[in-house]
């Protein structure tokens, strides 16, 4: 197995006096990933307060890098953490590719965190390893539950300080939602708002087909909005289909013709099973947008 790619980001933000770091020096650098690099002061491992993204790269070519940026960057705001450099986080990111030896398939994390407490200087790095393999749960699916997430579902708006809609490096209630679903002989969790509507699974979006329709809830309900589903939506659109981000209710999930998560490193996964009642899998539709998601 080779050893993962580490780009340490030493010149994060684009307001250098957000840190203590010199200008002149270089913005990034790899860096030895089997020792240490981050601080037990770090305010990312202490409590979890950064963003991250994780970006597929197929055959060596990244095509959603640009939206995974516009995420870090929305991200970063909605944490009132500094603006991430575009330019730095770009160059340091195919400095990574380059660097890590060619694979079929590379997930490369992009972390920013508020830094050490006290210091007043953001943590940054990159890391590049090969993508697990998630093959099998494509062709044979997931059995899913839902779950109530315990917020409205307008929470974005009326409690932001909740960070709805961030990708933070707070995972403990995602983790716990999984956890809880193999508790109940499941496989993973598409959360609801406390009010009945979907909202998202814990690493995926959910796409919901009836007859030659084809939704996604709406980012407006707190939600991270997906660089995978709308490039799923774009191979629908081409191929005819109708496609809308919308407010669904939980009972829609039931009535669906089809559902399945979508994410960079998983793809378009079928959902097989829904709180304990058998979904119908479309097979031939699920193989063509894999096929269409590891190329574009």
């Amino acid at each position: 197995m080779s050893v993962p790619v580490l780009i340490l980001v030493t010149r994060p933000v684009d307001d250098e006096s957000e840190g203590s770091t010199d200008a002149r020096t270089a913005p990034f650098s790899q860096a030895d990933p089997t020792q240490p690099h981050l601080s037990v002061l770090d305010l990312g491992a202490t409590r979890g307060d950064g963003v991250f993204e994780t970006v597929m790269v197929s055959r060596g070519d990244a095509p959603a890098i640009d939206a995974h940026l516009d995420r870090f960057v929305a991200s970063a705001e909605l944490l009132d953490l500094p603006e991430p450099s575009r330019e730095v986080w770009r160059a340091a990111f195919d400095a990574a590719v380059a660097a890590h030896p060619p694979v079929e398939l590379l997930a490369v994390k992009l972390v920013l965190t508020r830094g050490v407490e006290g210091q007043d200087a953001p943590t940054g790095w990159i890391l590049a390893q090969p993508g697990r393999d998630f093959s099998r749960e494509r062709v044979e699916g997931v059995r899913v539950v839902t779950l109530d997430r315990g917020y409205r579902h307008d929470v974005a708006s009326t409690s932001p300080w909740l960070l709805q809609g961030a990708k933070t490096l707070s995972y403990a209630v995602n983790t716990a939602a999984i956890r809880e679903a193999k508790r109940r002989g499941a496989d993973d969790v598409i959360f609801t708002s406390s009010d009945g509507f979907v909202l998202e699974a814990p690493t995926a979006s959910v796409l919901l087909r009836e007859g030659d329709r084809f939704t996604t809830p709406s980012a407006e309900l707190g939600i991270l909005p997906g660089t995978t589903q709308r490039r799923a939506f774009a191979l629908l659109e081409e191929l005819g289909y109708e496609t809308g981000a919308v407010r669904l209710r939980s009972s829609e999930l039931g009535r669906a013709d089809a559902l399945w998560l979508v994410s960079s490193i998983r793809r378009a996964v079928p959902v097989v099973e829904l709180d304990g009642v058998a979904k119908t899998v479309d097979r031939e539709l699920t193989a063509r947008l894999n096929e269409y998601l590891g190329e574009h």
